[in-house]
C-alpha cells in the first residue's frame, strides 16, 4: 500500500528515508532533478523555435507533442523492463536513450532540420519516460509504507530544482541568444545570412543537451557499479527473475518502437498527435496479448482509485506543462518584455513551486494529502480566473521586473501546482500490490500524454483570432499581433484551459479523499 493517511500523530519519527537507502535515494533525486532539467529547458524551446524556424504556434507546440508524446509510448516497456529485470536496470537503461538522443541534437543543429530536432526531442524523452517510470516506484520501495506519500513528495521537490536549472539555461544560453530579426525580417534577408544566423542560434539550443551528456554518465555510471545488495528487497527479487524474460522486454520494446518507424516513413505527413496516438497503442494491445499482463491489466482497471488517478493525472501534467509553457507568451505580450525577460517570471514561478511543495510536504505529516490537494485546487481556479480577468496594470517593480495583478495570479498558479503530481500519483497506487505498482506506474506516467494534447489545445486557442473561445475575453482587446501570432482577449481566453484541468483534480481530490485499508498483498 502507498497511501494510509491513518497516521498523521505528531510525535512520528519514522525516518522518510531509512540510512541504508540513502545512496541510491541521493543519485535517485538527481535523476528527478535531471527530468526536471530537461521538461523545463524544453518548454523554451517552443518560443525559440517559433522564431528561428519561423513557423506558427501550433507548429512550435509540436515539441511539447514529441517531449511528452514520447512519455506515453514508452512507459509500458519501462514498466515490463523493470518487472522482468530491476530498477536498476531501469535507471541504466533511461540514462543511455537521453543520452542518444542528446548527442542527436547536433546533426538536426547541422542540417538545421525542425524535423530531426522533432526526432532529437523525442529520443530525449523516451530516456526520460524509462527514468520516471523507474525512479517513482523506486523511491516508494525505499523504506516504509506509511512514509511513500512523503518520500515521494520529498524527491519531487528537487525536481524543480532541475527546472529552475533548466531555465537559467534556457534564458542564459537559448534565449539570449536568439537574434532579434523579425519573421518579416527574416524573410527579406539573403540565403546565406539567415543561413548563418538560424546555425548560431541552433547552436546554443544543441549545447546544453549536449553538455549535460556528462552528468547522465555520472549517474549511469554509479548504477552501473552499485551493488545489488544495496537495492531493495523488491529489487533484489526481480535481480533473480531475468531467466528468459528477456523476450518479453525485448518484444515490448519492438512493439513501442516499430510502429512509430513504420508510421513515420509510410506517411510523412501523418498528424503528429496522431502519430504519438497510434504509438502509445501499440504497447497496450502487447499488455492485452500477453495473459499475465493482462490479467494485471484489468486488475489496474477494475480500482476506481487507479484508472480515475490516471486521468486526474492526465489532467494536471498537461495544465502544467500548458501553462508553463505559454507563461512566456503571456508575459510578453501583457508586459511587453522580451522572451529572456519573460524567462525570469518562469524561475520565479518555479522557485514559489519549490517552497510550496516543501511547505507541503511537510504538512503531509499532519494532515491528509487528498484535502491540502482540493484546497490547492481551489486556489489554482482562482488564479486562472485572475490571470483572464484581472488588468495587466503594473503595480510595482522589483530589480527591473514588473508586476501586474493578472501575471501575480499566473505566478502563483505553480504554487497551487505543486503538491499535484506525488499526491495524485502516491493516491492512484495506494492499496495495489507490489507487483501491480509496476504495471501501475506505467499508467500515470503514460498519463504525461497530458503535455502533448492540452499544450497543442491551448495553443489552438491562442493563435485563433476567432476562437469560440473568445466570448468569455469580450472585453479585452483582440487586434492580432504578427510577431507573436496572438490578441490580449486570445492569449487571456486561453486559460480557460487550465481551469478546466484544475477542476478534473478538484473532484478527484474530493471523490477519494479517504485513506486506502492497508494492503495484504506484502
Amino acid at each position: 500500500m502507498l497511501y494510509n493517511m491513518s497516521k498523521y500523530a505528531k510525535g512520528d519519527i519514522t525516518p522518510v528515508v531509512p540510512r541504508r537507502f540513502r545512496s541510491i535515494f541521493f543519485m535517485l533525486v538527481s535523476c528527478f532533478a535531471l527530468w526536471g532539467l530537461l521538461n523545463n529547458m524544453t518548454d523554451n524551446l517552443v518560443p525559440a523555435f517559433k522564431n528561428i524556424f519561423t513557423i506558427p504556434q501550433e507548429q512550435a507546440a509540436l515539441v511539447q507533442v514529441a517531449f511528452y508524446g514520447a512519455y506515453a509510448v514508452l512507459a509500458i516497456f519501462a514498466s515490463i523492463l523493470i518487472e522482468e529485470f530491476s530498477y536498476k536496470k531501469g535507471v541504466l537503461i533511461g540514462l543511455g536513450v537521453y543520452i542518444v538522443g542528446a548527442l542527436t541534437y547536433i546533426p538536426a543543429c547541422i542540417n538545421q532540420s525542425f524535423e530531426l530536432y522533432f526526432i532529437a526531442i523525442f529520443v530525449v524523452a523516451c530516456g526520460c519516460s524509462v527514468l520516471e517510470t523507474t525512479c517513482n516506484p523506486y523511491v516508494i520501495s525505499l523504506g516504509p509504507e506509511q512514509t511513500a506519500v512523503r518520500r515521494l513528495n520529498f524527491a519531487q521537490a528537487f525536481n524543480p530544482v532541475g527546472s529552475i536549472c533548466g531555465i537559467l539555461l534556457a534564458q542564459q544560453l537559448i534565449l539570449s541568444n536568439l537574434n532579434p530579426a523579425t519573421a518579416d525580417e527574416r524573410a527579406a534577408m539573403p540565403a546565406e545570412q539567415l543561413q548563418g544566423i538560424v546555425h548560431q542560434e541552433l547552436f546554443w539550443v544543441c549545447a546544453p543537451y549536449v553538455g549535460l551528456c556528462g552528468i547522465a554518465l555520472l549517474i549511469w555510471l554509479f548504477f552501473l557499479r552499485v551493488k545489488d545488495t544495496q537495492g531493495t528487497a523488491a529489487d533484489a527479487q526481480t535481480e533473480g527473475e531475468g531467466s528468459g524474460s528477456g523476450l518479453r522486454v525485448l518484444i515490448a520494446a519492438l512493439f513501442a518502437i516499430v510502429p512509430l518507424v513504420v508510421l513515420y516513413f509510410l506517411f510523412p505527413d501523418m498528424d503528429k498527435v496522431t502519430w504519438v496516438l497510434c504509438g502509445t497503442l501499440c504497447p497496450i494491445l502487447y499488455l492485452y496479448l500477453v495473459g499475465d499482463y493482462r490479467a494485471m491489466l484489468f486488475s489496474l482497471l477494475s480500482q476506481p482509485r487507479y484508472w480515475c488517478g490516471v486521468i486526474a493525472q492526465f489532467f494536471y501534467v498537461g495544465v502544467q506543462i500548458a501553462a508553463w509553457t505559454y507563461l512566456n507568451v503571456y508575459c510578453c505580450k501583457e508586459l511587453g518584455v522580451t522572451p529572456a525577460d519573460a524567462a525570469s517570471y518562469y524561475l520565479i514561478s518555479l522557485v514559489l513551486f519549490i517552497v510550496c511543495r516543501w511547505v507541503a510536504t511537510y504538512y503531509m505529516k499532519k494532515f491528509n494529502p487528498a484535502s491540502m490537494m482540493s484546497l490547492f485546487a481551489l486556489g489554482a481556479i482562482a488564479t486562472c480566473a485572475g490571470t483572464i480577468y484581472l488588468p495587466s496594470t503594473v503595480l510595482f517593480s522589483i530589480g527591473g521586473l514588473a508586476f501586474s495583478g493578472n501575471v501575480l495570479c499566473l505566478i502563483a498558479m505553480s504554487g497551487c501546482m505543486s503538491l499535484m503530481f506525488p499526491t495524485i500519483y502516491g493516491i492512484a497506487l495506494g492499496g495495489l500490490s507490489p507487483r501491480d505498482v509496476k504495471l501501475g506506474a506505467a499508467g500515470l506516467i503514460m498519463a504525461i500524454l497530458g503535455g502533448a494534447l492540452i499544450t497543442p489545445w491551448m495553443a489552438g486557442i491562442i493563435g485563433d483570432s476567432e476562437s469560440s473561445w473568445l466570448v468569455l475575453t469580450a472585453a479585452f482587446d483582440n487586434t492580432w499581433d504578427t510577431q507573436w501570432g496572438t490578441s490580449h482577449a486570445a492569449v487571456r481566453a486561453s486559460f480557460i484551459v487550465p481551469a478546466i484541468c484544475f477542476a478534473v483534480v478538484l473532484a478527484y481530490s474530493l471523490i477519494f479523499r479517504k485513506p486506502t485499508l492497508p494492503s495484504n498483498n506484502k
